[in-house]
């Protein structure tokens, strides 16, 4: 079904879709009404009532992360100490939709776009409590399960270089000239050496649209866990220069344990390569809020570079 655009799905899941493929295979949620909540690049999602969300897959490259969701995020319980999307419901495609789905429970909060400084500090604990913990799940216990090494080859340095002026050429209309000097000084000046292979479990894809907050900015839970691999450490560390502020960035370390400058080299680097594919995508879908979240990602990451 897809399109020329990069963006298009595979498979379109209408509301009433995702209404018939539910109450069919999970007839006790059939009482419950259905909203469509957004989509990804990889699943859409549905809130069904109060207290459940279903993702379905949009592309095929989506199902095996799906997969492994269902089999490796059960087991996290023990584990992570903030609420994550665990799967309460597992559906199967049919002849309508091909691909299998999972329902979880649902995550109060809202993504962190607009924050203050103040309210991202006050997360540092916790976020760095949650990766001190998920990365000690045990890397055999992933790969029995299914869980690939570094899918998307994010330790690739010099690669993640050239794609990122290419990115940076195609985002030069929306930049503000000091905004591009600063992030061309930034990827010219980049240190490729490569970076020696760590392999840790890893959520694999931290960013603010898998992140909630409470009221109050406090990080309330993690979602999206379809990139899951085990891979080096600074792939979830790139929070540290996403999300937190450099002021709040040594009583997260203090509380994860300190890293080497290759780390933190490669957690910056990821840190500013996510939103500006987070930011292309927002300008071909007009969501302006979206893309101003990402463009002040990429100027937080690069404040103390």
């Amino acid at each position: 079904m897809g399109g020329s655009n990069l963006w298009d799905a595979e498979w379109e899941v209408s509301e009433d879709l995702a209404q018939k493929l539910i109450t069919s295979q999970f007839p006790q949620l059939a009482h419950l009404t259905i909203q469509k909540l957004g989509y990804g690049w990889d699943n859409t999602v549905y809130r069904v009532g109060d207290d459940f969300v279903f993702r379905f897959p949009r592309r095929k490259v989506a199902v095996a992360p799906l997969q492994m969701e269902g089999k490796i995020l059960p087991m996290l319980e023990a584990i992570i100490p903030i609420p994550y999307a665990k799967p309460l419901y597992f559906g199967e495609g049919d002849y309508e939709y091909p691909a299998p789905f999972l329902g979880y429970a649902y995550l109060t909060g809202s993504f962190p776009i607009g924050l203050t400084d103040e309210q991202r500090t006050l997360s540092a604990p916790i976020l760095a409590q949650f990766l001190k913990r998920l990365h000690t799940f045990p890397v055999q216990l992933a790969v029995e399960s299914g869980i690939q090494f570094d899918h998307r080859n994010l330790t690739d340095i010099a690669l993640r270089k050239e794609k990122m002026l290419g990115f940076l050429a195609d985002l030069r209309a929306h930049i503000s000239d000091e905004d591009y000097q600063a992030m061309a000084d930034y990827l010219y000046q980049l240190n490729t050496d490569p970076v020696e292979p760590r392999h840790i479990f890893l959520h694999g894809d931290l960013h603010f649209k898998n992140m909630l907050v409470d009221e109050q900015g406090v990080i309330s839970g993690i979602i999206d866990w379809g990139d899951m691999n085990i891979g080096h450490p600074a792939c979830d560390l790139n929070v540290v220069y996403s999300f937190l502020p450099p002021g709040a960035r040594a009583s997260f370390f203090a509380e994860y344990g300190e890293v080497d400058e290759e780390t933190n080299r490669l957690a910056r680097l990821i840190a500013v390569y996510i939103p500006m594919l987070i930011w292309m995508q927002a300008i071909d879908d007009q969501e302006a809020a979206v893309a101003e979240e990402a463009k002040t990602i990429i100027a937080r990451a690069l404040a103390d570079a």
